[in-house]
């Protein structure tokens, strides 16, 4: 079963996707800041990141500046799912090594299909 974190500070954000990917055969965590996804990633490797870019305590970028440093992090797949859909901070989401870039509103059933190619299956 596949792991995802799921990094978002809007609670009815967390429960649709929540819902949706045990709904589809993942393990969920959880977290509703920078801090708790990487209290996670103390003990356990996600397979996904879905990350959120405006949270408190610690935002998306520099979640994912902390997570790009960590070696056993590295097969992780780590997608932000932010309401910035300038394109210059898509493009800078990306040049820090993000695997995928979506922008709110977004379709949970593409999301879905997005994640399950990354990892070549359908």
């Amino acid at each position: 079963m596949r792991k995802i974190i799921i990094a978002d500070d809007e609670h009815k954000i967390l429960m649709s996707l929540e819902y949706s990917f045990k709904k589809n055969g993942y393990d969920v965590y959880i977290a509703r800041d920078g801090k708790e996804v990487l209290d996670f990633l103390k003990t356990m490797t996600p397979d996904v990141i879905l990350l959120d870019i405006m949270m408190p305590n610690l935002d998306g970028y520099s979640t994912l500046e902390i997570i790009k440093e960590q070696e056993k992090l590295k097969d992780t797949k780590v997608i932000f799912l932010s309401a910035k859909n300038n394109p210059k901070d898509i493009e800078k989401g990306l040049e820090m090594g993000a695997d995928a870039y979506v922008t709110k509103p977004y379709s949970i059933k593409k999301l879905m299909q997005q994640i399950e190619e990354m990892f070549g299956t359908d």
